[in-house]
């Protein structure tokens, strides 16, 4: 789903990011098997450190629907798709139980294929959207035993230890899904590259209140 753009101010008609911050230039093609949906919130469409976009553009079977609270109908659309089985990338955290009408795991295809559905929120927002989406909370879990350390500190405090961004999270689930012919080096890279990227530009917005804050010097 597509951003909605800035009045008076050029955005990139791919990345949807202001021209300044435009990340095309990181984007690196990863093959993979397993489809990725990404359920983004809102406010997290809006944030300029946010890993999303340089996902969606360099997975191919990658989509993302911005939203907060989706009509039971289209929801069962998004997570049973005919012929996939799916998994909710989540910890294994209590859950409502699903209601009578939530329909079944679909059967898989014949070539085993997977859907993955990832919450791109905060721990807070995404626990509420697990809650008030009962379909959503019965899906199978998908969780990561052991994170790699997450290079998204340096822009985003994070209150859990095992918290990484929703890149990292979601290239180390493919990892586990698609096993040795996953490479995820080259986006995680990337990532890296963009993370060093905000945090150069958090720097020098903050820079000027630094010095102002300084004593003067004496003569």
């Amino acid at each position: 789903m597509n951003a909605p753009a800035t009045p008076g101010r050029a955005t990139c008609a791919r990345c949807l990011r202001p021209q300044p911050t435009c990340l095309c230039a990181l984007v690196r093609p990863t093959a993979h098997r397993t489809e990725v949906l990404v359920l983004q919130h809102p406010q997290e469409q809006r944030q300029a450190k946010n890993s999303v976009a340089l996902l969606r553009l360099s997975l191919a079977h990658c989509e993302v629907v911005v939203g907060e609270r989706f009509a039971p109908e289209a929801l069962q659309g998004l997570l049973h798709p005919p012929g996939r089985q799916t998994r909710l990338l989540y910890p294994d955290v209590p859950a409502a139980p699903a209601p009578p009408d939530v329909a079944p795991e679909a059967p898989p295809a014949a070539d085993g294929s997977l859907r993955l559905v990832v919450i791109d929120a905060t721990w807070r927002k995404s626990l509420r959207m697990l809650l008030e989406h009962p379909a959503l909370a019965a899906l199978p879990r998908l969780s990561l035993d052991a994170p790699a350390p997450t290079r998204y500190r340096a822009i985003r405090a994070a209150r859990r230890a095992d918290q990484v961004s929703t890149l990292e999270a979601t290239v180390q689930a493919l990892a586990m899904l698609e096993g040795p012919g996953f490479d995820a080096a080259p986006l995680l890279d990337a990532f890296g590259c963009f993370v060093a990227g905000v945090a150069a530009r958090q720097r020098r917005v903050e820079a000027p209140t630094s010095l102002r804050s300084c004593p003067p010097r004496g003569r």
